[in-house]
């Protein structure tokens, strides 16, 4: 069964912003770890594996506080800010206002945070100018946002810029994503100074954005921009970020790396990342692990992914659970996946539920799916409804569907409109249908067009068709010299590239072109290449075939077993054949069985045989009545 949905999708996403993340954060409270003057302890609680870490931060907390009653204005800032972190808001806003009233711009900084978590946004901002302008890069940046927030872009990007030219790895991060948002060329720029500084969404969406540029680049360029991509993958995947991961799999997947690309698919499909999960599937499936790519299509399918869905349903279909599959091509198309409602066409006409088949058909279809559209038609032309089949087949054909394309060609040929089959023909030839390669192929031959035929088959035969290796061979023969008569003996020349082309259509079962290779083996002297082919071309059902390989064997002294293959000629309505026993019969006197297979000869043709037929069935009608 053709599903679709086979294959995992990495489209484009748009941006992602992860405000949980660690260390890199764009919110508020992020500030307060780089906000104070003095470095401070990052260790936020404790835990049972901590109690040491925790004892410290418990006399660092006494010590700061008793120098801050001394009047310490750092100890007083640093003190506040350790109890911000603490999340201790009523204990920290003595200390910070107290340190902020004496100047310290840290201080001032911290206590914004502390009143934008309290929603005390405006009063915050405040604070927040002040440590700005006092050279706070912290500040610049949470102002920046708090501007950005209310729509006020210039302020937001004037204190951004701010923050950001002082080296702020959070505020040209934030002015990245300002300028994208606009358009603006320089987003670009401040996005690298992020990632390089570590910031691992920052790197993740450079690295997207140089991806998604690589393709509409010059060859070297777009070559330049897909590794630099790769490696600002790389870069926030080692940080942990899940969908980088995801797309560096991708990555090394279609490289044929596959080994690693399981790897990061892995860390992501863990991390939550329900493509990856999905993709792995699909890893584990290739390398034929059914059992472990329906865990992980398992998990992703539970976490909203259709494709995997869609996975589960095949797995089940191949299997021949069709209750299990529909219920996942269900879930598929449940979650937004309309291959979910493709798949369930295929099921349906599977099992011969036409009607359904046709309903869910056509749900996709009107949801674009082109395939869909391509089935629907041919259902609707199996039931005679040409008229209604024909606009699906278009709409299929125009979205880029191959098999549409070829379709309509056929549909056109069928009603006389050989222009407008060629035009299809032709466009799903170009995509490399072998079908469709061929059928423009005969057209282009039937107009006399050799070159544009030529250049079709050669398709057509490079793609396996059978038909398509004997048509070049023919026109590749008519065109050779014909070569000097073969001498018992002679070297034997090296084949023609016409008779390769007939030999591979030979190969392939092509009963016309194994008839033609024995003729060539025969005109080489080959004898028992020629017997070969023949035998293969008539046991096959080739009425030339069994003819020849009659000739043969006659030749060779075994009239008896010719006379089985011309008698097999003969009745598939070979004209020589017959006549051919016709003489034998009446050189060993059976005059009356002479002169039926005479009679059979001038009634099969073609003319010339029937002519000589005529007048062997008259001498030898005129010898019985003697």
């Amino acid at each position: 069964m053709d599903v679709m949905g086979d294959k995992v999708t990495l489209g484009t996403t748009g941006r992602f912003a992860h405000a949980t993340d660690p260390g890199q954060d764009d919110g508020a409270a992020a500030a307060t770890a780089t906000a104070t003057s003095t470095a401070l302890d990052d260790t936020v609680g404790s835990t049972p594996d901590e109690s040491g870490a925790a004892a410290d931060e418990v006399a660092e907390l006494a010590r700061r506080r008793l120098a801050a009653e001394a009047g310490d204005v750092e100890a007083m800032s640093v003190l506040g800010a350790m109890l911000l972190r603490r999340g201790d808001l009523d204990g920290a806003e003595p200390h910070l206002r107290a340190a902020t009233a004496a100047g310290d711009r840290a201080a001032a900084n911290n206590l914004g945070v502390l009143l934008h978590q309290r929603g005390y946004a405006d009063e915050a901002a405040g604070w927040w100018r002040i440590a700005a302008v006092a050279g706070s890069a912290a500040a610049a940046h949470a102002l920046g946002r708090y501007h950005r927030e209310r729509g006020d872009e210039p302020a937001a990007e004037y204190w951004l810029r701010q923050s950001a030219e002082q080296g702020h790895v959070l505020g040209a991060y934030a002015l990245a994503d300002l300028l994208e948002h606009r358009g603006d060329a320089g987003a670009e720029r401040w996005m690298r100074v992020a990632a390089e500084r570590g910031h691992r969404e920052a790197a993740y969406r450079l690295a997207r954005a140089l991806d998604q540029r690589a393709p509409r680049e010059p060859a070297p360029d777009g070559a330049r921009l897909q590794a630099e991509a790769e490696q600002w993958y790389r870069q926030a995947a080692a940080r942990g970020h899940r969908r980088a991961a995801l797309y560096l799999g991708a990555i090394l997947e279609k490289r044929g790396e596959v080994r690693e690309a399981g790897r990061w698919y892995l860390t992501a499909a863990k991390d939550g990342e329900a493509r990856a999960a999905c993709a792995l599937g699909f890893l584990l499936r290739d390398a034929g692990d059914t059992e472990a790519a329906a865990v992980w299509w398992l998990r992703a399918a539970q976490d909203g992914d259709g494709n995997a869905a869609n996975a589960l349903g095949t797995l089940h279909a191949e299997r021949g659970e069709t209750q299990t599959a529909e219920r996942w091509y269900r879930k598929a198309l449940n979650a937004g996946d309309v291959n979910g409602a493709y798949n369930l066409g295929l099921l349906c006409a599977e099992q011969g539920r036409t009607a359904q088949a046709e309903q869910w058909y056509r749900r996709a279809a009107y949801a674009g799916h082109r395939e869909a559209a391509n089935a629907l038609a041919v259902l609707l032309l199996q039931g005679g409804d040409t008229g209604g089949a024909e606009p699906w087949f278009s709409k299929a054909a125009e979205g880029g569907s191959v098999d549409a394309a070829f379709n309509l060609g056929i549909l056109y040929s069928g009603q006389g409109r050989d222009e407008e089959a060629l035009l299809w023909y032709e466009r799903a030839a170009s995509a490399g249908h072998t079908e469709a390669a061929l059928q423009a192929g005969i057209a282009r031959l039937r107009a006399g067009d050799e070159h544009a035929a030529e250049r079709y088959l050669r398709c057509a035969a490079g793609g396996g068709s059978a038909e398509g290796a004997y048509r070049l061979a023919t026109l590749l023969d008519a065109r050779r010299p014909p070569g000097p008569a073969h001498e018992l003996g002679a070297p034997v020349l090296e084949k023609t590239e016409c008779e390769e082309w007939y030999e591979r259509a030979a190969d392939q079962g092509h009963r016309r072109a194994q008839v033609r290779v024995g003729m060539l083996a025969a005109a080489r002297g080959d004898v028992v290449e020629a017997a070969r082919w023949y035998r293969a071309a008539a046991e096959a059902g080739s009425r030339n075939g069994a003819f020849n390989l009659g000739l043969l064997l006659a030749r060779e002294g075994s009239e008896p077993e010719a006379v089985m293959w011309w008698k097999r000629a003969a009745n598939a309505g070979h004209g020589r054949a017959a006549l051919r026993l016709a003489l034998v019969y009446a050189r060993r006197g059976e005059l009356a069985e002479g002169q039926w297979w005479a009679d059979r000869a001038s009634e099969l043709g073609p003319s010339e045989v029937a002519q000589r037929a005529a007048r062997l069935r008259d001498a030898l009608r005129e010898e019985l009545s003697a």
